[in-house]
């Protein structure tokens, strides 16, 4: 990887764990698979992040056909995508569970894995844009953004198969916590996106 785009690698991983947050999902997880066997616990983890991670890739891929087809600008993008992740960094930092990923409590069938797991807690609004925000570049960068994305459900597919053992070690406020954290970051993330934005939409360039 060239010097130019570990920056940018960086910055889509560090997007990703923050809307994705694989460690203050997990209490999500573990409520709706409480009742399950262990293996369908493995099966559920295994078939979230699968069906996440090809939603995801079929928008990061034809994001530009996307753009195109319904005539979205860059700007107008980044702007209406950059308010969506403030919104739900927001709500996480006042401790509420987001709007874009409230769901009520379901049956315990395989099933779960698909919605609400994979729709819209892995794989929600957020995590399309911002997904599709990294996407905006050359072949490359959406390639490192599918790469990094599934490292991302690897990683979660890993925090929710050992998910019993880490609410043990650690309680339900220190996930709170990070969560809070996580949420500040999603935030940032998102007014960064604002700003760019408005900075493409006008043209404005910065100072040397």
């Amino acid at each position: 990887m060239t010097p130019d785009l570990l920056p940018f690698a960086l910055s889509v991983f560090t997007g990703f764990f923050a809307i994705m947050n694989p460690i203050a999902n997990i209490p999500i997880f573990s409520s709706l698979v409480e009742d399950a066997d262990k293996q369908t616990k493995r099966e559920i983890s295994r078939k979230a992040t699968w069906v996440a991670f090809l939603i995801v890739t079929v928008f990061v891929i034809l994001g530009k056909f996307i753009f195109e087809l319904f005539g979205i600008t860059i700007p107008a993008f980044k702007i209406t995508g950059g308010i969506l992740i403030f919104y739900v960094g927001f709500e996480m930092l006042q401790s509420k569970r987001s709007k874009v990923k409230t769901i009520e409590k379901p049956v315990i069938d395989e099933d779960i894995a698909i919605s609400p797991l994979a729709i819209p807690i892995l794989a929600g609004p957020g995590t399309i844009v911002t997904a599709m925000n990294f996407a905006t570049g050359s072949y490359i960068h959406i390639g490192i953004v599918v790469l990094i994305f599934g490292l991302m459900c690897i990683l979660t597919n890993w925090a929710f198969r050992i998910s019993d053992r880490v609410i043990q070690k650690l309680g339900n406020n220190v996930i709170t916590v990070v969560g809070k954290i996580m949420g500040l970051i999603i935030a940032i993330i998102g007014t960064s996106m604002i700003i760019d934005g408005i900075k493409l939409a006008f043209d404005i360039s910065p100072k040397s």
